[in-house]
């Protein structure tokens, strides 16, 4: 029974694990030496064989009809299509890789790699749909980058792509004929990518899908922790209770008499950078 009979009140009963498309690096650097004597340039009868030019990169503002298995992998090698005809993936960011580490190269799925596009992408994603961070994570966009294959890297290759997606579900991407660009800018156009779910954040049948679907729930605001090590579960679960139960009973019809749900990451979610739970009411 609620502590307060008149005030209903909702707990996750399990963990939900949020559907996190970033990618880990998969690509990796090869360095090859060859045995045989090196070659005189200025002897008679060598021949000097210019070095071809590194592929070229990807472009800010193309956009992709990636499938879902692609838009988890670490390089890809679709074509791009014009942003007009449908697609569900948008170039927001195009970087270097930043592979030189006391002047030798690292391998591009190194930890010092890794950090710098998995830091550098989701800063990029936040800039280019505009709104703020908690806009963001109250939305079903998500960032997701690529790095060049083995061969492009080989080859000189050094950049990364960062490009931004639109869930449909859990391991759906929904098709978009427009830009994202500036998507979470205005209050209008963040109704339109919002996150919502079937049902109670604690339901058996619980998906996440954008609120333009079917839902009967909303997630309404974001628990922000403290960057560090994880708290355990009991301390995360606590810390949205006031917070949950304060943000439900402001957009609820009677502030007296409503539900609410939390749903608090995971000790797995922290370690991939998910500090931070949401708030959920019926809507």
């Amino acid at each position: 029974m609620p502590e307060n009979p008149r005030l209903l009140r909702r707990f996750p009963l399990r963990k939900l694990a949020l559907t996190v498309l970033g990618t880990s690096l998969a690509a990796s650097l090869v360095a090859c030496s060859g045995e045989d004597e090196p070659v005189d340039a200025d002897a008679p009868g060598a021949t000097q064989t210019k070095a071809a030019d590194p592929p070229a990169g990807p472009a800010t503002g193309a956009c992709y009809p990636l499938p879902f298995e692609t838009a988890v992998a670490p390089t890809s090698e679709i074509a791009p299509v014009p942003c007009t005809k449908a697609h569900t993936s948008e170039t927001v960011a195009v970087g270097t890789i930043d592979a030189l580490v006391g002047g030798h190269l690292v391998a591009v799925d190194s930890a010092r790699v890794q950090a710098q596009v998995a830091t550098s992408c989701p800063q990029a994603l936040t800039t280019y749909v505009g709104g703020n961070l908690e806009s963001l994570r109250l939305s079903m966009i998500r960032p997701v980058w690529f790095t060049p294959t083995v061969e492009d890297s080989d080859a000189g290759a050094d950049w990364y792509r960062c490009d931004a997606v639109l869930l449909a579900g859990t391991s759906e991407l929904a098709e978009l004929t427009t830009t994202l660009k500036g998507a979470l800018a205005s209050a209008k156009s963040r109704k339109r990518y919002a996150m919502c779910g079937t049902a109670a954040p604690d339901a058996k049948d619980f998906q996440r899908v954008l609120c333009t679907a079917k839902h009967s729930w909303r997630a309404i605001d974001v628990v922000v922790f403290r960057e560090g090590a994880y708290p355990g579960e009991k301390k995360v679960r606590a810390a949205g209770r006031s917070q949950c139960e304060d943000a439900a009973a402001d957009v609820a019809e009677d502030p007296l008499v409503f539900e609410w749900g939390y749903e608090w990451p995971t000790k797995e979610q922290w370690e991939m950078g998910q500090m931070f739970g949401r708030c959920w009411s019926p809507d």
